[in-house]
């Protein structure tokens, strides 16, 4: 199974899952550090460090998937995260300074959330096990409620029907499609340095059940979408976000 974003939070706690299975799993990232670090806590992992908005390097991803194992029985796509971590263009005067923040955002989001998980999968469809095939996707409530910016929550809803339609395409070949849709999770670097406690606080009492998720709620729910007993679920969203989407 392949898992982009396998280094770290969702990714590696995901990777984490299928391995105690006995499962080989491949773990794609960016940070070639990070991935190979992740892959030798494992016992089944291998690391393959690539930049999956790079069509040259996603291209050579596939050419190693095909000629080392051939078959993708699952693919995760946990690769993305928060734009606004990257680096934005430097101040200037003039009032075009608003308008290369917000191209910056747009374009920095769509490409680590939307992109990323485009090529990877375009890359690999032809590869995945037919019959019994899973795509997976990483959402994100704010798909569903807004991000604040927009250029966030727009990457990762546009997800959405990308998977509604790769289902229908790969359903006669017995492959499913589906999403999964987090909402605050702890211990992952989505939030850079850290998180204010008030904003903390705000982000658990919009939760039914009071508490924040994890990196294994998410993973967990992963593993069952990629099981045999979901052979019958696709084009879904899954909510793993405590109740949050609902509002409160």
């Amino acid at each position: 199974m392949i898992i982009s974003g396998g280094g770290t939070g969702i990714g590696f706690a995901t990777a984490d899952c299928f391995d105690r299975d006995g499962d080989t799993t491949v773990l794609v990232g960016r940070r070639a550090a990070v991935v190979e670090r992740a892959a030798d806590r494992l016992d089944h992992a291998v690391a393959l460090p690539a930049d999956l908005t790079d069509p040259a390097d996603v291209a050579r991803v596939a050419t190693v998937v095909a000629e080392r194992w051939g078959t993708v029985d699952v693919l995760v796509n946990a690769a993305g995260g928060n734009g606004s971590l990257e680096p934005g263009p430097e101040p200037g005067p003039g009032s075009e300074e608003p308008l290369a923040a917000a191209a910056h955002a747009w374009t920095v989001n769509f490409r680590i959330n939307t992109l990323s998980a485009v090529l990877l999968t375009e890359a690999l469809r032809d590869r995945l096990a037919s019959p019994g095939g899973r795509v997976l996707f990483l959402s994100s409530i704010a798909a569903y409620r807004g991000s604040g910016s927009g250029a966030y929550a727009a990457s990762k809803a546009a997800l959405h029907p990308y998977a509604y339609d790769l289902a229908g395409a790969l359903g006669p070949r017995g492959i499913t499609v589906n999403l999964v849709a987090p909402g605050y999770i702890e211990d992952t670097e989505f939030f850079g340095g850290g998180m204010p406690p008030e904003r903390r606080a705000t982000l658990v009492g919009q939760t039914l059940n009071g508490r924040p998720g994890t990196p294994g709620d998410v993973a967990q729910t992963l593993h069952w979408l990629a099981s045999h007993a979901a052979g019958h679920v696709t084009a879904q969203s899954v909510q793993v976000n405590g109740g949050a989407e609902r509002g409160r």
